[in-house]
């Protein structure tokens, strides 16, 4: 136990060194295979390290301006204490617990019952909630729904996994846009042509590899941010609620209003897509199962408590 910045008790999250080794592998994997692209990238000359050049730049501009990005597109509206002063004495008081600072807190207006985080940095975060939400759960459940946001600020998921798709976001550009490069034709040299050949594949295969990277990587974080909404409750059993609550009332939920949240479902609670099940290896989240799983032996480890 540790005190925080504002004098407040902090409780510590112990390590778990197998979901840790696994996101360590998966980091080690996409550094390894981004290490080749650039490799690829330099050895094609001057227009394609061009392309990668502004593209990186366009990805490190949403890096620093991810939060009003993603608030704008969820047309999130930040709320202050007088507002909202239960849901931000909430976030304040588990933020303590984090040792963080206070982020900004956001309503998005919406019946989809969700919740999620964004921002660079702890200092540049916000937690942004849904109306939805704040009508389906009770108040443990909500703590524990916002302690597993605060727990993605603390550990800057959102930035790391940001980061980790600017060389896809390379790849796939260059996939989209393999005719304009001359894969289509035109009068190129051999030489010339193979080495825009060479590039394509390259970019497809980095593209389609990263993705399932990214994908694996985005699934432990939230296996990660699970543990420590649990471990800083200590209320396992009311994340698990949570999530059972708002999957069932997710199903319920009209497509129309699923899809105006579905550009940051990877950022949320719990996905949002309009009735299309993205399982295993392509989704960004676990299964309810796998997390509920780990959360019923957090409880009987007694690490939550």
């Amino acid at each position: 136990m540790t005190r925080t910045h504002t004098g407040r008790s902090a409780r510590s999250l112990p390590a778990d060194p197998g979901l840790t080794a696994r996101i360590g592998l998966t980091v080690l994997l996409l550094a390894a295979v981004y290490a080749a692209f650039v490799a690829v990238l330099w050895s094609a000359g001057g227009s394609v390290v061009l392309i990668a050049i502004v593209i990186a730049g366009l990805a490190i501009a949403q890096y620093f301006y991810s939060d009003r990005l993603v608030l704008a597109a969820m047309g999130a509206r930040q709320v202050t204490r007088a507002e909202a002063p239960e849901l931000v004495d909430r976030v304040e008081r588990l933020a303590a617990q984090f040792d963080l600072p206070m982020p900004r807190v956001a309503l998005i207006d919406s019946d989809v019952p969700n919740a999620m985080a964004t921002g660079r940095d702890p200092s540049h975060s916000v937690v942004a909630v849904t109306t939805g939400i704040l009508h389906r759960l009770d108040g443990e459940e909500l703590d524990a729904v916002l302690a597993h946001e605060l727990s993605h600020v603390r550990h800057r998921d959102a930035a790391v996994l940001t980061m980790a798709a600017v060389f896809a976001t390379v790849a796939s550009f260059i996939v989209q846009m393999g005719f304009w490069l001359g894969l289509g034709g035109g009068e190129r040299d051999r030489d010339g042509r193979s080495s825009i050949v060479f590039v394509y594949l390259a970019s497809l295969v980095v593209w389609l590899v990263s993705f399932l990277l990214i994908r694996a990587l985005s699934r432990y974080r939230e296996l990660a941010a699970d543990r420590g909404s649990a471990i800083m409750t200590g209320a396992p059993s009311q994340l698990a609620s949570a999530l059972v609550k708002i999957s069932g009332a997710m199903e319920r939920i009209p497509d129309a209003d699923l899809r105006t949240v579905e550009p940051a479902s990877a950022l949320m609670l719990v996905p949002a897509f309009s009735r299309q099940s993205l399982i295993g290896i392509l989704s960004t989240h676990p299964s309810l199962d796998a997390r509920l799983a780990q959360l019923r032996r957090l409880e009987a480890e007694g690490l939550a408590r």
